[in-house]
């Protein structure tokens, strides 16, 4: 099993980010992921760097692996762009990045003012997308004409030694199937036991699978739920909202619903040490190669440093055990 951490451009500044990054290899994490937004979720965050300019920036300041979590290489960002993209990460990153993309939501994708399509469409636009990825990573010249892109005489120059591989978001059964077929493994924010076993059915048992969950380190817990609510109440949004919402303010509206109570349910939130080692449980017993965990709110520097000195040792001491 593999620890990482989980860098939200949703929330923080881009020397923030580049922060938490050296930070969390210095903690003892083994990896990164990164989101890719063009808006956040909310107004509060604030933020929403390009994903690609932090990669680069984040490859000058320490040695971990990232993976995107996750692009959507269908409306915003065509496929042949994001092709070029992720091959310059993976250069810049000694080939230690690793293509996550998933459908997208109506959020970020719909800015180009395109009709956001229905899901099963989505999905069909994804898998077209990714074999494109692939043909164009082989450094040949490149001339696609598909049921939803097409692409003339295209050759990408600047390759890694060794392709990315490519991982797939998945929150219910026919994306996760799209994922065993078509991905290199899988990503979710759900330690659903269910989905995990029907991918490794579908893919084996040698295609990575990758989980994220989100805490919230303050001086105390009461501060710390008051944090998450107001940075990431749009998290409990149910359900289909949050793949066609198109705005922050309309994910406002919607997360009105979600009151402090049920924040302080279902995020870890304080400075304990053993409360944080609780919220790897779940996904632990599931069985995922790698859990990533992101912090919210402005207190990521003690985090980082309470999971290097007691919550990191700790379960690489359980799991050893």
């Amino acid at each position: 099993m593999r620890l990482g951490y989980f860098l939200s451009c949703e929330e923080y500044s881009p020397a923030e980010l580049v922060e938490q990054a050296r930070l969390a290899e210095e903690a003892g994490f083994e990896a990164l992921w990164i989101s890719d937004h063009y808006h956040p979720w909310n107004d509060n965050q604030g933020q929403s760097p390009l994903v690609w300019s932090m990669i680069g920036a984040i490859s000058q300041v320490c040695d971990l692996p990232v993976t995107t979590a996750v692009t959507c290489p269908t409306t915003r960002q065509h496929p042949a762009i994001v092709a070029q993209a992720a091959a310059t990460s993976a250069v810049l990153l000694d080939g230690k990045f690793a293509l996550g993309v998933g459908t997208g939501e109506a959020l970020n994708e719909h800015i180009l003012g395109s009709v956001w399509p229905p899901a099963d469409v989505r999905l069909e636009m994804l898998e077209e997308a990714v074999e494109l990825i692939r043909e164009l990573w082989t450094g040949n010249e490149v001339t696609h004409h598909g049921r939803y892109y097409t692409v003339d005489t295209a050759r990408i120059y600047t390759l890694p030694a060794t392709p990315p591989k490519i991982l797939m978001s998945g929150f219910g059964p026919k994306a996760v199937d799209v994922a065993a077929r078509i991905a290199d493994g899988y990503i979710t924010t759900s330690p659903d036991q269910k989905l995990l076993d029907r991918f490794r059915t579908s893919a084996g048992r040698d295609k990575a699978t990758q989980a994220g969950v989100k805490v919230c380190y303050a001086d105390s817990a009461d501060e710390a739920a008051v944090i998450a609510h107001k940075l990431w109440s749009t998290s409990g949004i149910p359900g289909e909202l949050s793949q066609v919402l198109p705005s922050p303010h309309h994910f406002e509206q919607a997360s009105a619903l979600v009151t402090e109570e049920m924040t302080r349910g279902s995020v870890t939130c304080g400075p304990d040490a053993g409360a944080h080692l609780e919220t790897f449980k779940p996904y632990l017993e599931a069985g995922f190669d790698d859990i990533y965990v992101a912090n919210m709110g402005p207190h990521y520097a003690q985090m980082l440093r309470m999971y290097g000195e007691e919550v990191l040792p700790e379960l690489r001491r359980r799991q050893a055990a």
